[in-house]
C-alpha cells in the first residue's frame, strides 16, 4: 500500500498538520520536532503528492494552454517554445484543445472551476474570446499568443509584424521587377489577414502598381484554396507574375497550379508564402517566405506568465516580435538568405 501522510504523522507521532507544515515549510516548528518527521518521511519512503503539495501552497505549478486544434501546422511550433519554458521552470502543461466544440469548452470550463491550474495560455479558438477576457477580468492570468490582432487591449498578448511582413514580401517581389501580383487571402474576419493585405497592398501602391480587386484570391489557408484560385486565374485569363499568399499552405497549393500549368517557378512565376513552417524549406523550389517568429512567440508568452506568478504585473500593452523575411529558390534566392 503506498505510504501516506497520515503513516508519516502516525509514526513521528504528530499531526497530519504538523507533516503538512514541514512539507511546505509553513508556520512555526520546533526544529527538533521537524528533524524528527524528515527522519520518519526518509526512511518510510514517503512521497507527496505534487498536486496536494501545489494547493497547499496556493499554486498548482501546471499551466494551461487552450488552442483550436493540433492540426494547425504551426501550433506545433508554438506549442514547444512554451513547453520549453515551463519544463524548465518545473511546470506542467495542461493542453485543450476545442476540436469538440462546445462540448470540449465545457470540459475546459469544469477545469477552470477546479482550479486546476495557475494561469493560462491562449490561442483563441474562434468564438472563445468574450468568455477568456470574462475569467481574465475575474483573477485568472491569462497571456493571448495571438495572430489575429483583434484582441480586446485588456488581455497581455505576444503577437507579431503582420503588416511589416507582408510589406517586405511586396518589396522583395518589386525589387525582383514582379509587378503584376496575385494575393491568396486568409479568411475576412481575421485581423492578421486584414493586416497582411494592408501591408502588400500599400507597398505596392507606394511604387506605382496598385493591385486591382480581381486579384486578391479568397482563401482559408488551406493547400486547396491556393490551388483552386491560381488555377481559376490562369483560367479566366488574370496576367500575373507573382503570387503572395498568406499562409504557407495555401502557397503550397498556389505553387501546384503554378506547374500545372506549365509555367516555371521563379522564371515565370516568383512565390511567397507567410509562418515559414517546416513544410516551406522542403517544397520543390523552397519557399520564400514570411517567417513568423512562433517558437519565440510561446517561450515569451510563458516567460510573461511566470513572472507574473513571481510578482510582476502583466502587461498592458502587446508584446511584438518582430516577423523576418526569409528568401528561397522560389524567388529565384540562394536558399535561406534570411532578412529583417
Amino acid at each position: 500500500m503506498p505510504i501516506t501522510i497520515a503513516d508519516v504523522a502516525a509514526r513521528a507521532k504528530v499531526s497530519k498538520t504538523t507533516v503538512s507544515r514541514v512539507l511546505n515549510g509553513k508556520g512555526e516548528l520546533d526544529e527538533s520536532t521537524a528533524a524528527r518527521v524528515r527522519k520518519v518521511i526518509e526512511e518510510l519512503g514517503y512521497v507527496p503528492s505534487s498536486r496536494a503539495v501545489g494547493l497547499a501552497r496556493g499554486r498548482t505549478r501546471v499551466v494551461g494552454m487552450l488552442v483550436p486544434s493540433l492540426t494547425w501546422p504551426w501550433i506545433g511550433e508554438v506549442l514547444q517554445g512554451a513547453v520549453d519554458v515551463l519544463e524548465t521552470e518545473r511546470y506542467g502543461l495542461l493542453l485543450f484543445t476545442c476540436n469538440r466544440g462546445a462540448e470540449s469548452m465545457r470540459q475546459f470550463g469544469a477545469q477552470v472551476s477546479a482550479k486546476s491550474f495557475d494561469g493560462l495560455l491562449v490561442i483563441e479558438p474562434e468564438g472563445t474570446l468574450d468568455y477568456i477576457a470574462t475569467l481574465h477580468a475575474r483573477g485568472l492570468p491569462v497571456v493571448l499568443i495571438d495572430d489575429r490582432d483583434h484582441q480586446p487591449g485588456q488581455i497581455p498578448s505576444v503577437g507579431t509584424t503582420n503588416h511589416t511582413g507582408a510589406g517586405a514580401a511586396a518589396r522583395h517581389l518589386l525589387s525582383i521587377g514582379r509587378t503584376k501580383p496575385l494575393v491568396v487571402a486568409g479568411p475576412e474576419r481575421f485581423g492578421c489577414t486584414v493586416q497582411r493585405l494592408d501591408g502588400f497592398a500599400a507597398a505596392f501602391a507606394e511604387a506605382g502598381h496598385p493591385i486591382a480587386a480581381q486579384r486578391v484570391l479568397p482563401g482559408d489557408f488551406t493547400i486547396a484554396c491556393g490551388f483552386e484560385g491560381v488555377q481559376r486565374a490562369i483560367e479566366t485569363g488574370v496576367d500575373f507574375d507573382a503570387v503572395f499568399a498568406h499562409n504557407d499552405l495555401s502557397a503550397t497549393g498556389a505553387m501546384q497550379a503554378v506547374l500545372d500549368s506549365g509555367r516555371r517557378i521563379p522564371q515565370d512565376v516568383a512565390l511567397v508564402g507567410f509562418d515559414d513552417i517546416p513544410l516551406a524549406a522542403h517544397t520543390q523550389p523552397p519557399l520564400t517566405t514570411v517567417h513568423q517568429p512562433l517558437r519565440e512567440m510561446g517561450e515569451a508568452a510563458a516567460r510573461m506568465l511566470l513572472a507574473h506568478f513571481e510578482g510582476t504585473p502583466l502587461p498592458n500593452r502587446p508584446t511584438v516580435i518582430p516577423a523576418t523575411f526569409t528568401a528561397r529558390a522560389s524567388t529565384g534566392a540562394e536558399p535561406e538568405a534570411t532578412h529583417p
